[in-house]
């Protein structure tokens, strides 16, 4: 399984059973944590909380990582498709409203087996798919049928943004394409009684300090080529981690005005969410102990 993967745009043609790609991932899933996540946006943790699975490994090589302990050092455990598909029984066990993957590129053919498993013996709430985008429009057309929510980042406007910052080149034009296929899979957002998402697209942004100009690129992307009634999550939440800390443009929270800037920016997209500018963001970094894997 997952040899010769393609999976993400490097298409690094790396057979996982030999050796690590990109990603240094290999043919087992690696979970780090598995556990009730109550921080994800309103509709998708509600009050009884999104069965988060943070996977290990990463195509991206964000210099910012909140996560970097499981997506650069690698830290979790491998498991059998077998065991995902019961964790997502455990979890759905537990009355969360879904089950969220994290960062779940590099086993997408796991995903499908276990979900397969899972479906077989009772799972039955939505799946959300939470991931970085940088991956190919294959990938995402063999998870049709099988994810309800998608929650992809839109991270970068400008290439040399996403080569300092990811390593990641033609950023942009990758992840545009990857959210049109699943905008077309699954649609604009659609909710319960209770105002849980049920299906379709909710689009992330991380807002970068010194780097405005190319958020409202990506605002003024998403207003002209998508839906008017597509949802955006711009988030406020960014704080200098990792290697971060050591590049001066990037080496500090937002400021005040920049925030006030960004509310602006978006007064005019229908639908969505803007986090609050708090200063205790750390404090929602999950503890990657292994629990629930």
């Amino acid at each position: 399984m997952n040899s010769n993967c393609n999976l993400c745009a490097f298409n690094c043609n790396t057979d996982r059973n030999e050796k690590y790609g990109v990603c240094k991932c290999g043919t087992n899933a690696k979970v780090a944590l598995a556990s009730i996540h109550m921080w994800e946006e309103p509709c998708i943790s509600g009050t009884n909380g999104s069965g988060t699975v943070f996977f290990s490994g990463c195509n991206l090589k964000c210099v910012f990582c909140q996560n970097s302990q499981i997506s650069h050092d690698n830290f979790g455990k491998e498991i059998s498709d077998e065991r995902l598909a019961d964790i997502f029984i455990e979890l759905q066990n537990k009355n969360v409203h879904n089950i969220n993957l994290v960062s779940p590129t590099p086993y997408v053919r796991n995903i499908i087996k276990a979900i397969d498993i899972a479906k077989a013996n009772g799972l039955s709430i939505p799946i959300v798919y939470n991931t970085n985008s940088y991956e190919n429009i294959e990938t995402i057309k063999m998870l049709d049928g099988y994810v309800d929510v998608f929650l992809p980042d839109l991270k970068y406007y400008e290439n040399a943004t996403s080569l300092e910052y990811s390593k990641a080149p033609n950023y942009f034009n990758v992840a545009t394409n990857a959210i049109l296929e699943m905008i077309n899979q699954v649609g604009t957002p659609k909710f319960d009684d209770n105002g849980i998402i049920k299906s379709g697209v909710i689009i992330r942004h991380l807002v970068l300090p010194n780097h405005l100009t190319e958020s409202k690129k990506i605002f003024d992307w998403i207003k002209e080529n998508l839906p008017k009634d597509i949802y955006v999550s711009v988030m406020a939440q960014y704080f200098p981690t990792y290697k971060a800390k050591e590049i001066d443009k990037i080496n500090r929270k937002l400021t005040k005005r920049e925030y006030e800037i960004v509310c602006n920016m978006i007064q005019d997209l229908e639908f969505g969410y803007i986090q609050d500018l708090e200063d205790f963001e750390e404090e929602y970094v999950p503890n990657f102990d292994l629990s629930g894997v």
